[in-house]
């Protein structure tokens, strides 16, 4: 169980923390999305095989691209992944948040607020003056979540294959504003 109860830190990620990264991501994926994509294949997620990808992903990023880690106890309870946008057309100053996943045990805690204004204030610091990023259409939980924080949806929409369906993801942005995500004092 994941102790989000105490103090928890943002730190940038380094190689070492693959394993946490990978078993945040599996877990969350396995409840967040269990009513939205196919059983078998959020049962068929498997730890090992993320955190190939993560070790990997974290031996091949620029430092300064490296994901963000909520950590509470030496144990990782969740990240978030920033960079420049992979969508067409968009300006060259819009960055993208990949991903924000929190252990489910630490919901509803601030966890994930505090990683969105970290992965915000990051984009902020590398030159991006609006943000972008991609929710599957039925996750209503995080699209709330997004909306609470400010983002708007933009008519943007993708289809993706995960597992054996086709599931539609609606696109949120925002203007980045230095007053919302300054560090405190």
């Amino acid at each position: 169980m994941a102790k989000c109860d105490g103090m928890v830190h943002l730190r940038r990620a380094r190689a070492d923390d693959a394993r946490g990264i990978a078993e945040v991501h599996v877990r969350t994926w396995q409840l967040a999305y269990r009513d939205l994509l196919p059983v078998a294949y959020l049962n068929a997620l498997d730890v090992d095989a993320r955190e190939r990808f993560w070790a990997t992903e974290l031996s091949v990023l620029p430092a300064e691209r490296r994901p963000w880690l909520a950590e509470s106890s030496s144990e990782v309870v969740g990240f978030a992944s920033v960079g420049p946008t992979n969508d067409e057309g968009m300006s060259p100053t819009a960055g993208e948040i990949y991903c924000i996943y929190v252990l489910p045990d630490c919901w509803d805690r601030g966890v994930g607020r505090n990683l969105l204004i970290h992965a915000e204030r990051d984009l902020l610091e590398h030159g991006y003056d609006l943000a972008s990023l991609w929710v599957l259409e039925s996750n209503e939980r995080a699209r709330r979540f997004y909306e609470l924080a400010g983002w708007q949806i933009d008519g943007a929409v993708k289809v993706d294959r995960i597992g054996d369906r086709e599931v539609n993801e609606v696109r949120y942005r925002r203007a980045l504003d230095p007053s919302r995500v300054s560090a405190p004092d």
